[in-house]
């Protein structure tokens, strides 16, 4: 099914400024997570560990909270697993980049699927074809981070990240652009 040229403009046309920050903002990290990216990995790492922290504290403030929604016991639990990993992760950030690499590696690649599917759909808009970059190319960084897992996992996750935030961050503009 095809999507009408008013339907798509109205679509990426709220976004018009915003869109743009949104874009510059990816686009200036994903230059600084390309130029560092052992920092970057460490900082995405450390990122998955405090919201895994976080998680698990809101999970005890359920669990207690919400005593008659099933049994307390199940939800400390889940409680306990995500502080374990949150742990882990800020206490550990080398040792948690290698699961957090396969972990991204397998996130990049399924926005990509999802980014090539969404091409398609907006394809009347100028700017289609940047989303499809975007989408075949998260696919590749995606199977390129497993097939060199746990090869180079210190510095690869940091590079794609940027990569991924980089082209991001030009579609966005583009498409915010080409709706003013």
């Amino acid at each position: 099914m095809r999507v009408r040229e008013s339907e798509t403009t109205q679509q990426t046309k709220p976004s018009g400024g915003w869109g743009i920050a949104a874009g510059i903002i990816l686009v200036i990290l994903g230059l600084i997570a390309f130029a560092r990216p052992f920092y970057a990995t460490i900082a995405t790492t450390l990122a998955f560990g405090w919201l895994f922290i976080i998680a698990g504290i809101g999970q005890f403030i359920y669990a207690f909270g919400s005593r008659s929604a099933g049994q307390v016991i199940w939800k400390i639990a889940l409680g306990i697993l995500y502080l374990l990993a949150g742990i882990f992760l800020v206490g550990s950030p080398i040792a948690g980049a290698l699961s957090v690499t396969l972990v991204l590696g397998i996130t990049i690649f399924l926005q990509g699927v999802i980014q090539v599917f969404m091409a398609f759909q907006i394809r009347p808009a100028r700017a289609w074809g940047g989303v499809l970059v975007s989408g075949l190319l998260g696919i590749i960084l995606g199977i390129f981070i497993w097939s060199n897992f746990p090869f180079n996992a210190a510095w690869i996750l940091g590079l794609f990240v940027g990569v991924s935030l980089l082209v991001n961050g030009i579609w966005i503009i583009s498409l915010s652009s080409a709706s003013r």
